[in-house]
């Protein structure tokens, strides 16, 4: 039986995680049409490695570079999802790229129904508590960040780990305001204010919410997703420190 082009990019990215290897994304540049198929790769992965069996996942990334831009989600494996203070351990790594991020926590079970309906407003008010979280972004291809968009977006975006910091309940702030330090290892500090991609880390729950529905299956209340990075992507090395906080907010911290 000759295998689909969605499967075959599926099959490099099971064995990439299986075998903890890399895989080449460039004779695959061709392989997806559209994010539709890199999501049908995200799923056939997950099915693959049994990452959330028969029940809806409780972690996402969403997110994207601009208002204007076509924002991109993706599941995340819960076993790579730990609580602040963390250590990394024997997770592999590659890269070891950080993003400072705020992540939001959903008050109720939705629906495809309710989803649909769904404005900012109306979707922030299904949020009851939001936390520092920090990314550990990675790559299971050879190229890394510079393999083609959707074989990055069908390996989740380039996804690795999350830190959880501590809960405080949510509620609406002067974004625009806020400030992030992200501190890793004795590299100088990073300092950011205001510079969430989106204006506001809630811009993203329509969307997200009607992409996580999409199949008819409906989120459980306390599922989580991670909003994008205030500080873009830095590098970290194993053996360093990585703190990032939001005044105001908390803060996350995960020993690599």
């Amino acid at each position: 039986m000759t295998l689909s082009k969605i499967e075959v990019v599926a099959d490099q990215l099971v064995r990439a995680r299986r075998d903890n290897t890399l895989a080449d994304a460039a004779p695959l540049a061709e392989a997806l049409a559209n994010a539709a198929d890199a999501y049908a790769v995200q799923q056939r992965v997950a099915f693959e490695l049994g990452w959330f069996g028969a029940a809806p996942p409780r972690y996402w990334k969403s997110g994207g570079p601009s208002r204007e831009a076509v924002l991109t989600h993706a599941p995340l494996p819960p076993a790579g999802v730990w609580t602040s203070p963390a250590h990394s351990g024997i997770w592999p790594l590659h890269l070891r790229g950080i993003e400072a991020e705020i992540a939001l926590r959903l008050a109720r079970d939705i629906d495809a129904t309710l989803a649909a309906k769904l404005d900012r407003e109306s979707a922030s008010a299904l949020v009851d508590a939001m936390a520092v979280s920090i990314e550990l972004v990675d790559s299971r291809w050879r190229e890394a960040l510079d393999a083609p968009v959707l074989c990055k977006l069908a390996d989740l975006q380039s996804h690795s780990a999350l830190v959880l910091g501590e809960w405080i309940p949510f509620a609406a702030r002067d974004w625009s305001a806020q400030s992030c330090r992200v501190q890793i290892g004795a590299q100088p500090p990073v300092e950011r204010r205001g510079t969430h991609s989106l204006g506001d880390p809630t811009f993203l729950l329509p969307g997200w919410l009607r992409h996580a529905t999409r199949d008819g299956r409906g989120l459980a209340a306390g599922t989580v997703v991670t909003t994008g990075t205030w500080v873009g992507i830095l590098h970290a090395a194993a053996g360093d420190l990585v703190t990032a906080e939001f005044p105001g907010i908390g803060h996350a911290s995960v020993q690599l």
